[in-house]
């Protein structure tokens, strides 16, 4: 756990800095995680990072653009060495908040990990960033983020008592259940799909949430959120499409479904959690067929006590790979040829 030392002290550094500009992961963790922060200290500017599996070079030209005295990076287990050389060239200091395995983390930077404590933990980056923020009324940011990424906090009985319609007690039991059968739940999936979508609507969006007083605010079609579910309902056509073929494989496979597809969106992360919710038992792998590489989002239950990351490391012994996250949730990046010799090798792995 983050001690509350280093929470103070990410607050000092965020309330000295004028102009932060801040670099979040294209998920809902990544998206609550900037506006709780943002929220929190009223200032800066926000930056989607589309770029798998780091945070590259290419985002310079922002930095250059906004000139900010603080850049902050949140829910990104990658940066690349180039990118830190030029801040630091430019004077800039780092602020980088993760909550994945740290690897290769440089110096003369304020980097905080719940991994890197004495009492290590894996809470998501917006638990952290609710526990920074301490504004109760920013509870739902916290309550989206953390559903996001398959995680109940210790505050989900609080928002629950507050709202009972969005999040109902027996949903409190079983996280899968909170995700997929509440309407917290659904307002998850629309903000998610809402990311995947051109960069000006993005930054529509996040004034928009940026500004939200009630969270009823978001609950439904209105003036203000017609562009949001606009682009929710056109992901959410295709990804239903995918879901439905993907689950006729679970039905029909044995302790691994393996789902792999192509076209214009990467939908891997949240196809393999909802799959995880209808078939809890298998070990779930959906991998995203792009240009010359697959990206493969793996999940599999913390009841069955394996490590999902060992698993998918051996599986592709002999394949050249990027691969991390998380012991029951990971990705991993392949070239396209190599993905029939994957899954030959995961196959024998998990026998």
């Amino acid at each position: 756990m983050i001690s509350n030392k280093n929470l103070t002290k990410i607050r000092e550094i965020l309330n000295k800095s004028s102009s932060p500009l801040f670099f979040f992961d294209n998920d809902t963790d990544g998206l609550t995680s900037y506006l709780l922060l943002r929220r929190f200290c009223n200032k800066g500017k926000g930056v989607v990072i589309k770029s798998y599996p780091d945070l590259n070079v290419s985002y310079i030209r922002k930095v250059t653009e906004l000139n900010p005295d603080l850049i902050v990076i949140l829910d990104k287990p990658l940066v690349s060495e180039s990118f830190i050389n030029l801040i630091k060239e430019k004077g800039i200091e780092i602020l980088w908040i993760d909550h994945h395995p740290p690897e290769n983390i440089p110096e003369d930077i304020h980097y905080f990990n719940p991994l890197n404590e004495e009492k290590y933990s894996t809470e998501p980056v917006c638990y952290w960033c609710y526990q920074i923020s301490r504004n109760i009324n920013d509870i739902w940011l916290g309550i989206l983020g953390c559903l996001g990424d398959s995680y109940m906090p210790d505050f989900a009985s609080e928002f629950s008592k507050k709202f009972p319609d969005l999040l109902p007690e027996e949903c409190l039991k079983e996280i899968r259940k909170a995700m997929y059968e509440s309407q917290i739940g659904y307002l998850m999936k629309v903000l998610s799909f809402s990311l995947k979508d051109r960069t000006t609507n993005v930054i529509k969006m996040l004034k928009i949430l940026g500004d939200v007083k009630d969270i009823y605010e978001l609950i439904g079609q209105n003036n203000k959120t017609k562009q949001i579910y606009k682009r929710f309902e056109q992901v959410n056509r295709k990804y239903q499409k995918l879901l439905d073929k993907a689950k006729i494989i679970g039905n029909k496979s044995g302790g691994v479904l393996f789902f792999q597809y192509g076209g214009e969106l990467s939908l891997s992360g949240e196809l393999a959690n909802e799959l995880m919710y209808y078939f809890p038992e298998k070990i779930i792998v959906v991998c995203y067929m792009s240009g010359t590489y697959a990206n493969i989002s793996a999940r599999n239950n913390p009841k069955s006590g394996g490590d999902l990351r060992e698993i998918l490391n051996n599986a592709l012994l002999g394949v050249e790979h990027t691969c991390g996250g998380h012991k029951n949730a990971c990705g991993a990046k392949v070239l396209i040829e190599d993905i029939p010799k994957f899954r030959d090798n995961l196959i024998k792995v998990i026998k």
